[in-house]
């Protein structure tokens, strides 16, 4: 399972290969990161960054079998882009080769805010 606090991931499996996990370490470890890579793929369309580094994305959960659950929020829930960034957040990681089924779910709690953001996203934002 991954968590993101303020854009800063803290990586957590429940077991891995010394304890008969499905999927070795270096497995879930090469997942995370393409899965990450894949959702700074997705922007919202009235935003000029990727939802990772606006801070939407609040977990990233990779299952033995492959499964990825990912638990994101919109900057408003009058975001006009509600109905579609979650289908593209899933398209993303479900193009990840070897992941398996893909579900995101839109979460409101921590409601997100401007400190969720990554220097990056600040920086286009013009948001110091």
């Amino acid at each position: 399972m991954i968590e993101d606090t303020a854009n800063q991931t803290a990586s957590t499996v429940a077991a891995d290969a010394q304890t008969g996990a499905a999927l070795p370490q270096d497995e879930v470890a090469r997942l995370t990161d393409q899965i990450v890579s894949a959702l700074k793929t997705v922007y919202d369309p009235e935003i000029p960054a990727d939802i990772y580094e606006l801070g939407l994305i609040y977990k990233i959960d990779i299952a033995d079998d492959r499964t990825v659950t990912v638990d994101m929020t919109l900057t408003t829930p009058n975001c006009p882009s509600a109905q579609e960034l979650p289908i593209m957040a899933e398209n993303a990681v479900a193009s990840v080769p070897g992941v398996g089924p893909v579900t995101v779910n839109i979460v409101w709690d921590p409601p997100w805010e401007p400190s969720r953001m990554s220097d990056e996203a600040r920086v286009v934002l013009n948001m110091w």
